[in-house]
């Protein structure tokens, strides 16, 4: 059996090499002759698979070790009995802390207060219900906004988009979706930006896309009142600099690059492929111990100050946004080389529950949320 493999998934070579001869290739280079005697391709989130791709091809597996499927043509993929898996959740844990590590830090840098705050979560899957549990237990008001959740359970815990936008903190978690009823392609567009009240802090670790670049960048420019994140970027990996320039912190599409959350997508394909082909599953990954898992986290003066060395101590959230930052300098001269090599270079992320925290000085309560992020308590 011959696989062609995204050469930027974890442990590609040890996993899939153990169900055939694996052919290892940049994910943005994989073409239809690469698979004229392929059965099975494994791809991230860079590479689109459809027709023009798989053609004539005997590829009769694929398998994105990524949570969004916006990349792959299902319908294509049925209708041509192929065999389609992708890996939900994977890194769901990893984006999660991604976006505390980034509200903290943006609450230190500006003086900002939690208490009595809002969180507008808009989109509610694997990822956005982690990040309402995590801040429901920090005491924010938690505002989710789910049209197709909203539909399927029929409950009133949901919102209307415009009520979450319109909270003191606004994280973007959805699929992207190409039209329909639930079409999340500029889903925050110009209008909806304007919602955005002054002081806001917004979040997308979800697809470039689900905000407008263009509208975004001219709200910043005439009004500089956002403190904007931004892992993923419309034209991906050609990003606007003009708007990296305006926002407080951006990153490469890493947001869920925590080893865990990659070795999850791996393993996820690698047993759905086992699966597909009838075989036991043979491989398992180790991971490598972390040194200094000790946290020692005192004299803090505040819960925001306490909870920013939590998260930025393990992951320095700083130094992503200093090494895309580099494509300002005028020295870089292919942004889209340069913004990939950030993430096939990144480097080794661990996550909280790896870690060993004393106890919070700020009581009781907080302990939920220590519990809630899976990190263990010295000495329990």
């Amino acid at each position: 059996m011959k696989l062609v493999v995204d050469e930027n998934i974890s442990f590609a070579k040890e996993a899939f090499a153990t169900l055939g001869d694996v052919r290892l290739c940049h994910g943005r280079k994989i073409t239809n002759e690469m698979l004229c005697d392929t059965e099975a391709l494994i791809v991230r989130s860079v590479t689109n698979v459809n027709e023009s791709l798989l053609k004539d091809t005997p590829v009769k597996f694929v398998g994105t070790a990524t949570i969004g499927t916006d990349h792959i043509d299902k319908t294509y993929l049925a209708a041509n009995g192929i065999t389609f898996a992708a890996a939900a959740g994977c890194n769901s844990h990893a984006v999660k802390e991604y976006v505390f590590t980034a509200i903290f830090n943006m609450c230190v840098k500006h003086n900002i207060s939690i208490k009595e705050k809002s969180i507008g979560i808009i989109g509610c899957g694997n990822i956005g219900s982690k990040v309402a549990e995590v801040a429901g237990k920090l005491g924010l008001k938690v505002y989710k906004n789910d049209p197709p959740l909203q539909r399927k359970r029929g409950t009133g815990e949901y919102c209307s988009l415009d009520e979450a936008l319109q909270c003191d903190i606004v994280t973007c978690h959805v699929p992207l979706n190409k039209g329909g009823i639930d079409n999340t392609i500029h889903l925050l567009d110009e209008s909806k930006l304007n919602v955005l009240k002054p002081g806001a802090i917004l979040i997308n670790t979800s697809r470039g896309p689900v905000i407008d670049n263009l509208a975004l960048k001219q709200r910043l420019k005439s009004s500089n009142d956002l403190h904007v994140v931004l892992d993923v970027w419309e034209t991906e990996p050609y990003i606007d600099t003009g708007l990296l320039a305006l926002i407080e912190l951006g990153s490469a599409h890493i947001a869920g690059y925590s080893l865990e959350g990659k070795v999850n997508g791996t393993t996820l394909i690698y047993n759905a492929l086992c699966n597909h082909l009838q075989q036991q599953v043979t491989w398992k990954p180790t991971l490598p111990d972390v040194k200094d898992r000790f946290l020692s986290i005192r004299d803090t003066q505040s819960p925001e100050e306490y909870f920013f060395r939590l998260f930025n101590i393990p992951y320095p959230i700083d130094e992503d946004d200093m090494l895309l930052r580099q494509t300002l300098s005028g020295n870089i001269k292919d942004i889209g080389k340069y913004f990939d090599s950030l993430r096939k270079k990144y480097r080794l992320r661990r996550e909280l529950h790896n870690y060993v925290v004393d106890r919070p000085f700020v009581g009781d309560s907080f302990t939920d949320v220590i519990n809630i992020l899976r990190i263990p308590l010295a000495g329990s």
